[in-house]
């Protein structure tokens, strides 16, 4: 058996600069990945994602956002081959540059394989050759990430579906796309490839799109949905797929009107994602999980085995790379120098990268309703704002709510373009206890869309 100080399970976003750090302290550490370095954020999640979006967007600006700017672009050709090799080339770069610093490294070694617990402190790994070796440490971080889901719709393993990362790798632009998920990948998806030209159709099983946000911030997403030719049909469970013909796919779901038919050409899986402990070995330790799969930790990231962390998707809630990246932060404090922090009550910046943007910070208005606050909104409709107006980007809105007693910022939702850039300006100002008070009168540079930040705020002191 090979001993090491260190035993970090998984390349993401938390085990790559935590095997980092953990081996510059002087610790041997061994960095187990069973795929590609770099985890779903560099490989199939964020980079070739934003990558397509990035495409997608200039599609939208040539098509349609230019004739309003007075551009006239009579037409525009799409080469999906070059958008889909910019991705690829994107992809390898960032994997390229993560596998190099760690290669470079003292003391870290890095294990291709799956790794399986064989008890609390052994980790047995299995090689892409077949070979079984067995490692042991003092700690051991498991950061194994998510994968999607399948969901157990009949017919579904009789077609050829797509997942969030299958259709990374498709070589045309699929004609009709059925969308079966409302969340953050399925508007993510559904969108750039409407703008590619396919046709679109979203089915979603809430009563709306995006069911965790405020009812205003769905509403206004399902109408820039529509307004782009997306379908979406909520209140709808996807019940069989059948092959129809040679190249045509047939869905059935139930509505409250009885079941439906629609056609399409490809089927993208947007049900959400599961953690990838099914073949941890985890019923051989004193680990324990959901019914779902998700590591149970302590507030510390401990899990119920003394010096076993969890960091990242793994272990449920907010699935987003930075906060995989803050888990490995916390970690690294504790082993290194002893400094012990916990993730209660952190804040949780998210961005949905549609087209406005979605910027979310805190709670919503929605959830300080549940919790009987006594809180304030604030409101400022994007057609509103000065720069929005000029730039010909008016979808969406500003909004904030705010304590009452205290004029704290307890969460904000922003619906723009750059709209997780000004999200972040509410973010600070919730770090360091700035009132909206002091943002009303504050001095922003002119025309940022920052600067409507004092007309968002003005409307609490009519």
């Amino acid at each position: 058996m090979k001993e090491f100080d260190a035993i970090v399970i998984g390349a993401g976003q938390a085990g790559i600069p935590l095997a980092k750090k953990l081996a510059k302290s002087g610790m041997s550490v061994a960095l187990i990945e069973k795929r590609m370095i770099g985890g779903t954020c560099i490989n199939d999640g964020c980079t070739p994602t934003k990558t397509l979006v990035a495409s997608a967007r200039m599609a939208y600006l040539a098509g349609t956002l230019s004739t309003e700017l007075g551009v006239d672009i009579p037409s525009y050709h799409l080469n999906f081959e070059h958008i889909m090799a910019r991705k690829d080339k994107i992809v390898e770069q960032f994997r390229a540059g993560a596998t190099k610093g760690l290669e470079a490294t003292d003391n870290l070694k890095i294990i291709f394989g799956e790794a399986k617990f064989l008890s609390d402190k052994v980790v047995a790994v299995n090689s892409s050759a077949g070979d079984v070796t067995a490692y042991t440490a003092k700690y051991i971080l498991i950061n194994t990430g998510c994968s999607p889901v399948v969901p157990p719709i009949e017919g579904v393993h009789e077609i050829k579906f797509l997942t969030s990362t299958t259709i990374l790798e498709l070589e045309e632009v699929p004609e009709h796309l059925l969308v079966v998920g409302g969340g953050y990948i399925g508007l993510e998806f559904g969108q750039m490839f409407s703008r590619f030209g396919s046709k679109v159709t979203i089915i979603e099983h809430s009563d709306r799109l995006l069911p965790h946000e405020d009812e205003d911030v769905c509403g206004v997403m399902t109408e820039i949905f529509n307004e782009e030719g997306i379908a979406v049909i909520t209140q709808a469970r996807v019940t069989a797929f059948e092959k129809y013909g040679a190249d045509r796919i047939r869905a059935s779901y139930e509505t409250g009107e009885g079941v439906q038919t629609t056609m399409c050409t490809h089927v993208l899986l947007a049900s959400g994602r599961k953690p990838q402990t099914s073949n941890l070995g985890l019923e051989n330790t004193g680990i324990t999980a959901d019914d779902k799969g998700f590591i149970h930790v302590d507030d510390f990231l401990q899990t119920e085995v003394q010096d076993v962390y969890a960091l990242g998707d793994v272990k449920g809630g907010p699935a987003f790379t930075h906060i995989s990246y803050n888990d490995h932060l916390i970690i690294a404090d504790y082993l290194i120098s002893g400094k012990k922090q916990s993730i209660k009550d952190r804040l949780v910046p998210y961005c949905m990268f549609t087209d406005p943007q979605i910027g979310r910070i805190g709670i919503t208005e929605e959830q300080a309703i549940a919790d009987g606050l006594d809180y304030l909104v604030a409101k400022l409709p994007m057609r509103n704002v000065a720069r929005a107006i000029e730039t010909g980007e008016t979808r969406g809105f500003m909004k904030a709510v705010v304590d009452k007693k205290t004029g704290y910022i307890l969460g904000a939702t922003i619906i723009g373009e750059q709209g997780g850039e000004i999200m972040t300006v509410l973010q600070m100002a919730m770090m360091g206890k700035i009132t909206y008070s002091q943002i009303r009168f504050a001095i922003f540079a002119h025309p940022l869309y920052a600067e409507s930040l004092n007309n968002l705020f003005m409307s609490l002191d009519a």
